[in-house]
């Protein structure tokens, strides 16, 4: 554990101000005189509730400089949280700005203390804390390494290397405080801005704790549940159709499932503890489906039955010849945990044409093929994500310079040097733009005059789940 500190005083700054500190948006503060480096002290919110306010954490001083309007306003901007104008004002009032670079903490806990009675005029300045904090530097919002390099940036007014995301991010702040999928973007192109360092732990698709008993409700005597459970699944994996409701007891004219979209798919469920699967099963989805769906709609539907016991000779003999899949309860599972894992993964009209190829009757070896295709096409995009961070890692390593960007043959060549088979520039290219797209966010790409002068970089990781589907 680190060293622990007393700090009796803190800093009121504007809320917003502290809030862009303890996110990493910005190592700059704007006091109303000048501080000593090395100072430490909290940082307290100079617009507070009415009784209360809320410290959350605490900044060492690491320089302070004294600005006039000689300094280029404009680029002060673009690398602080505050406009030309704002900057212009604040000139206007002192003559200076006191430009403070700090190194920010975070609290282990929110510490409430009594609301200063003179806070609206200590804005800017020291207040005196009711009792004195006892922090440490266990938990700094920047590493060390980015700390550096940021202050260098502001220290020698360099422009940001990357305003359009920037922009982005702003774009998203919003929608990340309702939105899991834009909260995990913009905290990773917080990580790639250097405005936070530590990453979020990856938020699991709540689905998974219902996802994991398919298996198990399969090898069971549980037939109603395990029917409920293989609909939700088929739901999961983008089906629709009015025999998916998860919470019936029953399908739709007596079928175990029945979906219309994207395209038709009927099927039986046989929940089995030890017994085998009789004709029965095949026999009946045969029976209720032409007597519901007609014979034509029956014969353009996918036949689908999910079994865990295994199929006596009359059973499979059924279910081969009319062209029925027959996995198990196992095999489902791993598909619905991988668009779990990964968000439309499973292509529908893909696994469309598995299940409409030979062999029928046991269809396990065809799905599972399937699955390992997805996965290794998973792999590949996480292997390319890799070779481009890779490149951005080494070229911080040999230069001053912070996050690279990269042509598609220089990806291709560092891929290729560890990988097989072997791509070739083409290939690399389209999963290059595939994974740069707004709506996967995994690169950022620089669109050059033709393909192959586009310029990509690394913005976060496809990290592959090694203990559930790629196992």
């Amino acid at each position: 554990m680190n060293q622990l500190f007393s700090i009796p005083t803190a800093l009121c700054l504007p809320a917003s101000d502290i809030e862009a500190l303890i996110q990493g948006r910005t190592i700059a503060a704007l006091p109303k005189m000048f501080i000593r480096p090395g100072q430490r002290f909290a940082l307290y919110p100079g617009d507070p509730g009415e009784s209360s306010v809320s410290i959350k954490a605490w900044a060492k001083c690491e320089l302070c400089q004294i600005l006039d309007e000689t300094k280029p306003l404009d680029i002060l901007s673009k690398l602080t949280i505050w406009t030309p104008q704002g900057l212009k004002e604040i000139l206007r009032q002192q003559q200076h700005l006191f430009f403070t670079y700090l190194r920010v903490y975070q609290l282990p806990q929110l510490q409430e203390i009594p609301i200063n009675p003179d806070i609206q005029e200590k804005l800017g300045k020291f207040v005196s804390l009711p009792n004195p904090l006892k922090v440490s530097e266990d938990k700094p919002v920047l590493t060390d390494r980015t700390f550096t390099q940021r202050k260098h940036q502001l220290e020698n007014l360099q422009p940001p290397l990357h305003p359009e995301l920037e922009e982005l991010q702003s774009a998203i702040a919003q929608l990340s405080i309702t939105n899991s999928a834009a909260q995990q973007l913009d905290n990773d192109i917080k990580i790639f801005l250097g405005w936070n360092s530590r990453k979020l732990q990856t938020l699991q698709d709540s689905d998974l704790v219902w996802i994991s008993k398919i298996a198990e409700m399969g090898n069971s005597s549980d037939g109603h549940t395990f029917e409920k459970l293989v609909r939700r699944g088929l739901l999961k994996l983008g089906f629709r159709g009015s025999g998916l409701n998860p919470d019936a007891t029953g399908g739709a004219g007596g079928m175990d499932f029945y979906a219309e979209h994207p395209y038709p798919i009927v099927g039986e469920c046989k929940a089995t503890k030890t017994e085998k699967v009789t004709d029965g099963t095949p026999a009946q989805l045969l029976k209720i489906g032409m007597n519901h769906l007609g014979k034509f709609q029956y014969e353009n539907s996918i036949k689908l039955i999910v079994a865990a016991g295994e199929l006596n000779f009359y059973a499979l003999r059924t279910a081969t010849e009319n062209q029925m899949n027959v996995i198990r309860p196992e095999t489902l599972q791993k598909l619905v945990e991988l668009q779990a894992h990964y968000k439309n993964s499973i292509n529908l009209l893909e696994l469309k044409e598995c299940l409409q190829q030979s062999p029928f009757g046991l269809a396990e070896d065809k799905v599972n093929s399937y699955i390992d295709k997805v996965e290794q096409s998973i792999k590949l995009r996480s292997q390319i994500i890799i070779a481009v961070k890779e490149l951005s890692e080494q070229d911080n390593e040999n230069s001053k310079a912070t996050h690279q960007n990269f042509t598609v043959t220089e990806i291709r060549v560092h891929y290729n040097a560890t990988h097989n088979p072997k791509l070739t520039d083409e290939v690399v290219h389209d999963l290059l733009i595939e994974l740069s797209s707004p709506l996967t966010g995994y690169l950022g790409r620089i669109k050059g005059s033709d393909w192959k002068s586009d310029r990509f970089y690394y913005l976060r990781n496809l990290p592959i789940n090694t203990n559930s589907v790629f196992s």
